[in-house]
C-alpha cells in the first residue's frame, strides 16, 4: 500500500532537541518534507488518529496525538536496539466512516506485517476502527478495555465513543471471543449493562478489587490482542486533559505498570490510548503521563518472554483434583517468568479451535483456591464460554 495516501508527516520533530539517544533520535519518523520511513525489521509503530466527531463533551481529544509526541520524544528507551517508527497521523475522511476506513486499513497491514501499532487517538470509538483490522486475519481475538463504564449504547447506529462496543459485539463475522473491562466504576454504571456482560460471559473487574492488588491485572491482559485505555480510567489528580474526568480512577503509575504488563503479553498485537484533551490539560500532565504509558508499553514489550506451555521442560505441571469439573484441573508454571496457567478441560476439537483460549493465563491465587476445591472464577467464566 502507498503510506503517504493514509497519513499525514509529522510537524513537531523541529521543536524537539533532547540530544543524546531520546526517542526523538532514535526512532524513524515520518517527517515533514520527507520520504516515509522503511518498515524493515521494525517491531513497533506509532500512529495518531486525530478524530474526535463522536466524542461527547470532549471535541478537542482531536489535538492530543502531536501533543503526546512532545513528551514520548523527549523520553530515553530503556533498550538499545529499539525498532519503532512514527507513522505520523491518519488522515481524517470526509465523514466519520472514512477515518475508521483509513485507520483500519493502515492497522490491519501492520497487523499483517507483525508489527504492532500503538495509537494515540482521538475519541474512544477508534477502538472499533482498530477491531476491524483483525478481520482481515480472520482471527477470533480477545479485547481489554479500560475504562470506568462501559461503552455500550442502546443501538447499533449510536455514533459516539459512549457506543463503540455495541458495534464490536454486533458487528458480523465477528471474531471476538472474550471482552473483558478493567477499572469500572459501580456507581456510574447502570446495572442492566452489567447484567448484558454477564450474561455474553464477558468479564468485568471494578476498580477498587484491582487497584487492591494490582499484580491480578497481569493474567488478565496476558492472554488479550487488542488493548484500548480511555484516559478517563484514570483520576482526574493524575489525568486531568479530559472533559469527563472523574475524581477516583487508576493512579498514573497504576496505569504505567497495566502498560507494561500489557506489552510483555507475547500475544497483544495493539494497544491504544484515547480521549487525552489538551484544552483541559495542566502543564502538559496529562500528555506526558500517556507518553509515560506508551514508555512502560514499549518496554514490557522488549521484556517479552515468548512464554506458553508446549512442552514439559520448561514448565512444572501441577494437577489438582476437583469434584466440581469433569476431571483433573492442570497448571502450570513457567521456569523462565514464574508466570501460570491453567488448561480448561474441553473437548479435543474445541483446544484445536480455540488454542489459545483454553489454556488460559491465571495467578498463584487461582492454584491456592483450585486446592481448596473451589473453581477459580477466571477458569469457571472461560469454561462457560468453551461449553
Amino acid at each position: 500500500m502507498e503510506w503517504s495516501d493514509f497519513l499525514d508527516s509529522v510537524t513537531i520533530c523541529d521543536e524537539i532537541n533532547v540530544g543524546g539517544r531520546s526517542y526523538a533520535d532514535v526512532m524513524n519518523i515520518y517527517r515533514e518534507g520527507e520520504r516515509f520511513p522503511s518498515l524493515e525489521d521494525v517491531n513497533i509503530a506509532l500512529v495518531g488518529i486525530g478524530e474526535s466527531r463522536a466524542a461527547l463533551n470532549n471535541k478537542n481529544c482531536a489535538k492530543a496525538p502531536d501533543e503526546v509526541r512532545k513528551y514520548f520524544y523527549r523520553l530515553f528507551p530503556n533498550n538499545d536496539d529499539v525498532k519503532i517508527v512514527d507513522m505520523g497521523n491518519i488522515k481524517l475522511g470526509f465523514e466519520l466512516a472514512d477515518t475508521y476506513v483509513a485507520a483500519t486499513a493502515v492497522i490491519s497491514e501492520l497487523l499483517n506485517r507483525n508489527i504492532v501499532p500503538i495509537i494515540i487517538g482521538g475519541s474512544h470509538d477508534l477502538a472499533y476502527a482498530n477491531y476491524l483490522a483483525y478481520e482481515t486475519l480472520q482471527q477470533v481475538i480477545n479485547i481489554v478495555d479500560v475504562d470506568p463504564v462501559f461503552d455500550i449504547g442502546n443501538s447499533e447506529d449510536d455514533e459516539d465513543h459512549r457506543s463503540y462496543l455495541t458495534k464490536i459485539i454486533l458487528h458480523q463475522p465477528n471474531y471476538l471471543f472474550n471482552l473483558t473491562n478493567i477499572g469500572y466504576q459501580s456507581y456510574l454504571l447502570d446495572q442492566q449493562k452489567l447484567k448484558l456482560f454477564n450474561n455474553l460471559f464477558f468479564d468485568a473487574y471494578r476498580l477498587g478489587v484491582l487497584t487492591a492488588d494490582i499484580e491480578e491485572v497481569e493474567p488478565i491482559v496476558r492472554n488479550v490482542d487488542m488493548l484500548s485505555v480511555d484516559i478517563s480510567a484514570v483520576r482526574q489528580s493524575d489525568a486531568p486533559a479530559n472533559e469527563n474526568a472523574l475524581p477516583n480512577g487508576f493512579y498514573g503509575e497504576q496505569l504505567c505498570r497495566i502498560a507494561r504488563y500489557a506489552g510483555m503479553s507475547d500475544r497483544l498485537t495493539s494497544f491504544g490510548i484515547y480521549e487525552i484533551n489538551p484544552d483541559f490539560d495542566v502543564r502538559g500532565q496529562t500528555a506526558h503521563l500517556a507518553a509515560q504509558i506508551i514508555w512502560y508499553f514499549i518496554d514490557g514489550y522488549y521484556n517479552r518472554k515468548d512464554d506458553f506451555p508446549s512442552d514439559d521442560v520448561n514448565y512444572l505441571k501441577y494437577t489438582v483434583y476437583s469434584k466440581n469439573v469433569s476431571g483433573d484441573l492442570v497448571f502450570y508454571k513457567s521456569k523462565k517468568s514464574d508466570r501460570w496457567w491453567m488448561e480448561i478441560p474441553c473437548s479435543e476439537q474445541l483446544r484445536e479451535r480455540y488454542l489459545h483460549q483454553h489454556m488460559a493465563p491465571c495467578s498463584y491465587k487461582d492454584y491456592l483456591t483450585a486446592c481448596q476445591n473451589d473453581i477459580p472464577e477466571r477458569l469457571y467464566r472461560i469454561y462457560e464460554k468453551l461449553m
